[in-house]
């Protein structure tokens, strides 16, 4: 699929939206293509997409952001890490862009965003690809969340913080994020520089590393959130394609058909991966992406 004299290549960019954020974000593909916004997860950014784009964006006019406290996206010292304000701050780099109509590309912490974006604006989603990007209780993996969720029914108390400051902050734990349930033959796929990047960046970093912990805490909110998902699923029966690394110790097979509860027609796929698919199984999940959006016309 890739061109040698691609006409749209991937380019860099940085937009300072409204509440003081200046987002860094990648943009592909002709501007006339129907537009494709990819919303990445913890711990990574824009960049877990940099092998995918190049695969959609003949055919799609492909915008990336990278989330506030992620990536090389900045914000204001007072900057609130919640999923609220994260979806505030995607709206409006969504306003500033002029995108009125997109299909979304979810992963973990994309998915609540777009959710988030879908319920204040339901038109706006022409049709949902959620790889690895949960939306219902079924989906959450154990023991994985165990100590997210201590951090919930605490109310953020210091030893539950201090506890998965200690067991998810670190480069072994990102790194476990990337491998586990890959088969091992398929280790060697994964770059080294990926979670070294996305704990050097997103993690090690004092500041960064609250707003991690801040945001694991919050996402609680999403799942008060789950029904309202549910209900806007049903009632706008918005096309959705589910393709899931079905080794995700994070967001287990049962997540990926539950969408079939509200969304009868959804289509559910899954590939021989762990969390981060796009690392060892990109080029599958382009077909299926492609494929799809071809079937529902956009």
């Amino acid at each position: 699929m890739a061109h040698h004299h691609d006409p749209h290549p991937p380019t860099y960019h940085n937009l300072t939206v409204s509440d003081g954020t200046t987002i860094s974000y990648t943009l592909a593909g002709s501007p006339s293509s129907p537009p494709l916004l990819l919303l990445h997860g913890f711990p990574s950014s824009s960049h877990q997409y940099r092998n995918l784009i190049p695969l959609l964006s003949p055919t799609h006019h492909i915008i990336a952001p990278s989330l506030p406290g992620f990536g090389l996206t900045t914000t204001p010292p007072n900057y609130n890490h919640t999923f609220a304000t994260l979806t505030s701050t995607i709206s409006l780099f969504l306003t500033a862009l002029h995108l009125t109509r997109y299909a979304v590309y979810i992963f973990d912490y994309g998915a609540p965003v777009a959710l988030r974006l879908a319920l204040a604006n339901p038109s706006a989603l022409t049709a949902i690809i959620s790889q690895n990007g949960n939306a219902y209780v079924a989906g959450f993996g154990h023991p994985f969340w165990d100590p997210i969720m201590a951090t919930w029914t605490s109310g953020d108390s210091a030893a539950t913080r201090e506890a998965l400051r200690a067991g998810v902050m670190t480069l072994a734990t990102t790194r476990l994020q990337y491998e586990a349930g890959v088969p091992a033959s398929d280790l060697p796929l994964i770059d080294p520089v990926t979670y070294n990047l996305d704990y050097l960046q997103n993690i090690a970093p004092k500041e960064r590393q609250e707003a991690q912990l801040d945001l694991l805490y919050d996402y609680r909110t999403n799942v008060e959130l789950y029904p309202k998902f549910h209900e806007y699923f049903r009632e706008s029966k918005v096309p959705l394609l589910a393709v899931w690394g079905k080794g995700d110790p994070a967001f287990v097979p049962a997540g990926a058909r539950a969408f079939k509860e509200d969304l009868p027609g959804a289509e559910i796929r899954f590939v021989d991966a762990g969390h981060f698919a796009l690392e060892t199984k990109v080029g599958e999940i382009a077909r299926e992406v492609l494929g799809f959006l071809e079937r529902v016309g956009w």
